[in-house]
């Protein structure tokens, strides 16, 4: 039957495929190599072209690698041009993700361009390259004063992002597009939900209205989905509404079941942590000195771009799949599988990403896109309402930990943290619980991340459990690091409290790295003396700080203003920061002040309340972040002590919230062990 038949028939469309072995698809994380960093570079009659290895997603990392591609090769800014190219083009990259682009694609890349600009050289100009790969010594982009390195750079897409130019996938545009969407039950996709009925009569009447397309694929864990197809994204709305579909769901959860699951008195109770840090054996029973509980909750990436995907098949059965996604090749590699494609017949195009956070690696709406597109035989767009984005997202798992310390003559003797939390790496989104049991038996280093001390210490113990949850968790900026970081650096601020030193003076005392005493004795050289405290306000500051995956360090001085009503307002935040040699420090600023807000958000309002079996956010409405006015000054010191590059984009959340929750401690006397912070607690402590 031809497309227009199947229009006239009635446009729904039953598909009885079956979707294939039901082993998820893994991503594949291949390490950046010299070689693979040829093919990212070209040259043809004196004009460079540079295909960007990594997903741009705000971070402005093309910017920095075309900084040290210019640097290395020799040549003026405007010689070179950067493009976000297709998985056709290129041999497979890792996901965008940890932090991780300029510290192991900078390198490769720039040996490759010293072998391309020691070709021209020669005279060689056309061909492919070959050569041994060069010490990172020899490499001009990374010798002191090197041209366009350490310094800031025109915007890589700056002047197409503020004149509206297309470099979202929301703003794709093809010939004959149409506009889908994948409805489904709305509680939890952890739970089985079915299609019970629906009103296809009365859907159908909807002006714009094309096709209901029910397919195996559509299924978002134990969630049925039903897709639906019109010519305009306002008729979505009016055919989802007109279709009133009624569902079948089994189960059911709230916000107590999932404090309940992560409680880590209660596996205390158990003696269940099967994972650890660190291992020392110590003495459980008897006196501590410090005992403190911290509890975290659920929060959401709160991307400002609803993840979205355009997908067009050609006339022989080939797919062009535009995304907004931290990994390409994943989404080729998930699509080939579940539509039965060849890999040579699906190019995945990268487009700029508004926001991911670690939340857009997984596929969604760009199978839901496909499946959409192959259905109808025309190109679809897809995106995600705001609503769907909490629902059906995945989210920053909730943690609850237990830190007890035992001092001695001032000094950390006996460490020991435990917690409870659920999967990161190991998403609930991407893997069945069966496949997610398999994981067991290696230990989540997502969970992990961060949970480390950075201190002295006689004997030290951390070790966790985890509890598949009725709602989807995973990767959210810095995984387990933000988490990890607030809860440690509250627990050693009630340790020096303890001890009768002063916060700072403690930490430098305990510090093993070096670097981890320098960059925090730069923040508080740079906050300099504490203002006097207005009227009717309790003022404080708090300091803390990290390492981020043993590579790039971190302080933060913080200063509150809490008033009589238990309302908390940062009015300063003081950042240092060591992630060895800078390529552009105008980024490295922007990254750290991004991180600073998302600890600021960690502090004061991060939250998701699970209702009715389901998330219950629809909108930034029931889960805030952080408003302008809420935003305070920032101040970020770059410490460049030069070493090879680290990560920027996650560093200073290890100690931002925590800079925040002690200064709160100091202005008020209460120890926050709830969070986001609650006024009313505060208020309590103003009366006492």
């Amino acid at each position: 039957m031809k497309r227009r038949q199947f229009l006239q028939a009635g446009g729904v469309l039953s598909v009885t495929i079956l979707s294939g072995c039901a082993l998820p698809v893994i991503p594949k994380r291949p390490v950046a190599q010299y070689q693979d960093a040829l093919g990212w570079i070209r040259h043809q009659k004196g004009r460079y072209e540079l295909l960007l290895p990594r997903v741009e997603m705000g971070q402005n990392i093309g910017t920095a690698l075309k900084q040290v591609a210019c640097a290395e090769l020799g040549i003026e800014w405007g010689q070179l041009t950067l493009r976000l190219p297709h998985t056709g083009e290129m041999a497979r990259v890792r996901a965008t993700v940890g932090s991780e682009s300029v510290k192991d694609f900078a390198v490769p890349l720039a040996q490759a361009c010293a072998t391309l600009r020691d070709a021209l050289a020669a005279g060689q100009t056309e061909g492919e390259r070959e050569a041994e790969p060069r010490p990172v010594a020899s490499l001009r982009a990374f010798q002191p004063g090197a041209r366009h390195v350490g310094q800031a750079a025109p915007l890589e897409q700056g002047h197409a992002i503020v004149t509206g130019a297309s470099v979202f996938v929301a703003d794709v545009r093809l010939p004959g597009m149409l506009f889908g969407r994948v409805i489904r039950a709305p509680v939890s996709a952890e739970l089985k939900t079915t299609l019970a009925s629906m009103n296809e009569a009365a859907a159908r009447q909807v002006p714009g209205w094309v096709a209901v397309v029910r397919d195996e694929r559509l299924q978002q864990g134990l969630s049925e989905g039903i897709g639906i197809v019109a010519r305009t994204p306002g008729a979505l709305d009016q055919v989802e509404a007109a279709l009133e579909a009624r569902w079948l769901s089994q189960g059911g959860f709230n916000q107590a079941d999932i404090d309940r699951a992560v409680d880590v008195d209660r596996q205390l109770e158990k003696d269940g942590f099967k994972y650890s840090v660190h291992d020392d054996t110590i003495e459980r029973q008897g006196q501590w000195d410090v005992d403190l509980r911290i509890d975290i909750p659920l929060a959401a990436h709160a991307p400002i771009q609803p993840r979205a995907a355009v997908a067009a098949f050609d006339a022989q059965g080939r797919l062009d799949l535009w995304v907004g996604s931290q990994d390409v090749y994943y989404q080729r590699d998930v699509v080939c599988k579940r539509l039965g494609l060849d890999e040579d017949r699906v190019r995945v195009h990268a487009t700029r990403v508004g926001g991911a956070f670690g939340g857009k690696t997984i596929c969604t709406v760009e199978l839901e896109a496909a499946v959409l597109a192959q259905a109808v035989q025309q190109p679809v767009k897809l995106q995600w309402t705001r609503a769907q984005e909490f629902r059906q997202g995945f989210h920053r798992p909730p943690s609850s930990h237990r830190i007890r310390v035992r001092l001695r003559n001032g000094r950390i003797d006996d460490w020991w943290h435990a917690f409870v939390s659920s999967h990161i790496l190991f998403t609930n989104a991407g893997l069945p619980a069966w496949t997610q049991r398999l994981t067991d038996f290696v230990t989540d280093a997502g969970v992990a991340r961060g949970a480390a001390l950075p201190y002295r210490c006689k004997r030290k113990r951390a070790e966790f459990a985890l509890h598949r949850l009725p709602v989807f968790t995973g990767p959210w900026r810095g995984l387990g690091a933000g988490p990890n970081g607030l809860t440690m650096e509250s627990a050693i601020d009630e340790c020096a409290r303890k001890a009768g030193v002063d916060p700072v003076a403690f930490r430098l005392q305990h510090a093993e790295d070096p670097r981890l005493a320098r960059v925090l004795r730069v923040a508080v050289d740079r906050a300099g003396d504490m203002p006097a405290a207005p009227k009717g306000m309790r003022l404080g500051r708090g300091v803390a700080c990290g390492i981020y995956k043993d590579v790039s360090y971190a302080a933060v001085v913080a200063e509150v203003e809490v008033n009589a009503e238990g309302f908390t307002r940062v009015t300063r935040l003081v950042c240092a920061h060591d992630c060895g040699t800078v390529i552009n420090p105008d980024q490295v600023r922007a990254q750290c002040e991004g991180n600073l807000v998302w600890g600021l958000g960690m502090a004061l309002s991060d939250r998701l309340n699970a209702a009715d079996a389901r998330i219950g956010a629809d909108s930034f409405a029931e889960a805030p972040i952080p408003l302008l006015h809420q935003i305070p000054p920032m101040d970020v010191v770059l410490v460049v002590e030069g070493g090879a590059p680290g990560g920027a984009g996650e560093t200073a959340i290890v100690c931002t919230a925590a800079a925040i929750a002690n200064a709160v401690r100091e202005a008020t006397g209460v120890r926050v062990q709830r969070f986001p912070i609650d006024p009313n607690l505060l208020v309590k402590s103003a009366n006492t």
